[in-house]
């Protein structure tokens, strides 16, 4: 998830690309499974004050450019795609809460029946005897048949007891009413859900209909063909029918059920429009919306579809009635939530996948599973301190378990540092899901926090680059939805913690914050970087290095953050070196009129602030030129910058300072070197550096430092001078030229 450690990791320890950090020979680097932090601690946190590991940690370019690279390629869709743009439960500027999608009373929904009960504690109304023929009725009036719903009740005529199976809140329980009220039934009676398979038959002395619903199954408790063969011929006897709703289960030996699947949602909106007695033109109408085209598009589950039903029934045309439309999405995905986390009946396992799922959305499902237990392990523990955890081995299919879930997987090409590979990946239908899970469990969950934060430690310190770095997305997350806490809790301690990895973990939290709007995050890392620990010092630093490409209008301010920093004189050289790298990182990214914005901003540096300001910015820009990489700022200038006369000017200026400083002249000429290696490659960065040229010589100095640097550069293989270094030879001394 973050930075591999070994990017920042002490002398003797070299990056290994993306994979996993390579430990030095003697000992296991810092921030993988299974090793000692730094400090010996449990999470690398430490106390205040500098440890010798800071006074001799120096960080290289390319390697903090590799950890940007990691960031960005492991960063979750939610923070980096368009639905970063969700803060909270805002959503583009406009509150999103339950009570866009609130529905009073009880409620009969298109495949799916919920009943909301007002009763005393512990009554079960209908647990067992006969169901109101009303409630059969209103069900009818606004029930949707399904795509197996014909064939179903073809079946259940002809072998009078049906196993109807299905996902989780598909609406097979409303389909089990159904196929028996479309037989004609003079009752439906409704059998205890505890009611044991050996015990089925006993239960069906009435005539009329049965119904079963979500009768649990499990190795011990499997349901026979044998307890059907006896159930069919009791029913022959009494002429009754039978259904049993169940889960998707393996625990069926012998019997083949007929499996459900739910009508569309746009098929149970219209039925309930009908009910409305809306009409055919005007229910075209409503669906044409566009809050309604945007409900409908997604997955939904038939009670959700039926609840939105009734609020676009409700619809006046005016602003309000379609902001209520716009925000019930959200409002189902919240309630889906709360539903998860709080429903008794499902298991700790169960829900530790599910936020599981949520830190992993659309990585290798593996991931997910793998992880999920570690986190049932800590729930276990948190749960029933008194007893060792348990993990099943073995447990349910991942296609099980993403349905559980309202997730799909699919086998996809993922990028890894030996090539591309295919790998089983998964992710939730709804993508707003992962945010909006992580926020309640967060913070409507408060106990379960103790277990939340041991597990998002050991996800930060494992050693792949896309779990750091999904630890770091999660907590970021955590911080949009409870600031305080999640500082105290983790990020504080990682970037106080002797060890770099978990700074870097920290740094990367903190940059993804900020892209989620958690509040004064920026403030907090301007304050961070004049900070008296150093950890907290180095963690701002980078941070503010990582934001260019992801925010390019906060890298004014993160550069003033840095500048301020320098002016108070950074300690020790590695420290010097981080805020270079990071201001740096700032040149690295970012559409072409803020890359211009921030060269413009160095050049003020040069001239209206201290010398070691003024080092800072010339240090940053040398570092930012010697760069080949795609986007690199040689290729922004020779694609577009060269154009825009303010920036080419700014740019110049730069290359002329830094080649006339003694402190920066040789690291400039390297950086020089790598333009002109560039320009060798492409034919538009050749053309940048022949109108450029010019543009660096002012004094007989400088053109003889430039021609000394052409004249012995050599190819990047070691070989003779490269064609475009004699060429920029002739537009060095243009009067050389014409004179041969």
């Amino acid at each position: 998830m973050t930075a591999p450690a070994a990017e920042e990791a002490p002398e003797g320890v070299r990056p290994a690309g993306t994979g996993a950090p390579a430990a030095p020979a003697d000992r296991t680097a810092p921030g993988t499974p299974g090793a000692p932090d730094a400090d010996g601690g449990a999470d690398g946190s430490a106390g205040e004050g500098t440890g010798p590991e800071e006074e001799r940690t120096e960080e290289r370019t390319q390697e903090a450019r590799a950890a940007q690279r990691e960031l960005f390629a492991h960063t979750p869709g939610f923070i980096l795609g368009d639905t970063a743009a969700f803060g909270g439960s805002l959503v583009g500027g406009a509150q999103h809460g339950v009570s866009g999608g609130q529905v009073g009373g009880d409620v009969y929904m298109g495949g799916r029946t919920e009943h909301h009960y007002h009763g005393p504690a512990g009554a079960t109304p209908d647990a067992t005897g006969e169901i109101p023929r009303g409630r059969l009725d209103a069900l009818a009036a606004v029930f949707t048949d399904g795509p197996a719903f014909a064939g179903a009740l073809r079946r259940l005529r002809e072998e009078r007891v049906l196993i109807l199976s299905g996902a989780h809140a598909t609406g097979r329980s409303a389909a089990a009413l159904m196929l028996l009220h479309r037989l004609g039934l003079s009752a439906v009676h409704a059998l205890d859900p505890e009611t044991t398979p050996g015990a089925l038959a006993g239960r069906l002395t009435r005539p009329g209909g049965h119904v079963l619903r979500d009768l649990p199954l499990s190795r011990n408790r499997p349901l026979r063909d044998t307890h059907l063969y006896a159930a069919r011929e009791q029913l022959e006897k009494s002429d009754g029918y039978l259904v049993v709703t169940v889960e998707n289960s393996p625990h069926l030996p012998g019997i083949a059920p007929c499996v459900w699947e739910p009508p569309s949602a746009e098929d149970v909106v219209r039925a309930h429009l009908s009910r409305h007695g809306t009409a055919a033109a005007e229910v075209e109408r409503l669906l044409a919306l566009e809050p309604v085209a945007g409900f409908l598009s997604a997955d939904r589950q038939p009670a959700e579809a039926a609840a939105f039903a009734e609020a676009l029934a409700a619809h006046d045309g005016s602003a309000e009635a379609l902001s209520r439309l716009a925000d019930f999405g959200q409002a189902a995905v919240e309630k889906r939530c709360r539903d998860w986390l709080g429903d008794p009946d499902t298991g700790l396992r169960d829900k530790a996948f599910l936020i599981s799922l949520a830190v992993f959305d659309q990585a290798p499902y593996v991931l997910a599973a793998e992880l999920a237990d570690q986190l049932y392990v800590h729930f276990q523990r948190l749960q029933h301190p008194e007893q060792p955890p348990e993990i099943p081995v073995f447990g349910p299919p991942a296609a099980d378990r993403l349905a559980f879930a309202r997730a799909d997987g699919e086998l996809r090409g993922e990028a890894t540092e030996w090539g591309p590979v295919t790998q089983f990946t998964a992710g939730f239908r709804e993508e707003r899901t992962p945010r909006v899970l992580l926020t309640e469990v967060w913070t409507r969950h408060p106990s379960a926090r103790p277990a939340l934060v041991a597990w998002i430690g050991q996800l930060a310190r494992d050693g792949r680059p896309l779990v750091r770095t999904r630890a770091a997305a999660a907590t970021a997350q955590l911080a949009a939805a409870d600031l305080p806490s999640t500082m105290a809790l983790l990020v504080d301690r990682w970037a106080t913690s002797r060890a770099i990895g978990p700074r870097v973990t920290a740094a990367n939290t903190l940059t993804l914050a900020l892209l989620l709007d958690a509040p004064v995050v920026l403030r907090l890392l301007t304050q961070w970087c004049s900070d008296g620990h150093v950890g907290r010092r180095w963690t701002a630093i980078r941070a503010f290095g990582l934001l260019a490409p992801l925010r390019p209008d906060l890298a004014g301010a993160a550069l003033g953050a840095l500048a301020g920093r320098a002016r108070a004189d950074a300690g020790n050289k590695a420290e010097r070196d981080s805020l270079t790298e990071s201001a740096a990182l700032l040149l690295s990214g970012g559409p072409g009129r803020r890359r211009g914005e921030v060269l413009a901003e160095f050049v003020r540096l040069l001239y209206l602030d201290t010398p070691a300001v003024r080092d800072l910015a010339l240090a940053a820009f040398v570092r930012a030129c010697d760069n080949a990489e795609d986007g690199a700022l040689v290729g922004w200038y020779a694609e577009s910058g060269m154009y825009e006369a303010d920036a080419a000017r700014d740019l110049a200026t730069l290359w002329r300072t830094a080649l006339g400083d003694r402190a920066h002249t040789r690291a400039a000429l390297d950086a020089l070197r790598t333009w002109v290696h560039v320009g060798g490659r492409r034919a538009d960065a050749a053309h940048a550096l022949e109108l450029l040229l010019p543009a660096l010589v002012v004094t007989a100095d400088d053109r003889k430092r430039l021609d000394h640097e052409l004249r012995t550069l050599r190819a990047e293989d070691g070989g003779p001078r490269p064609p475009l270094a004699g060429h920029l030879l002739t537009v060095l001394h243009p009067a050389a030229s014409t004179t041969h």
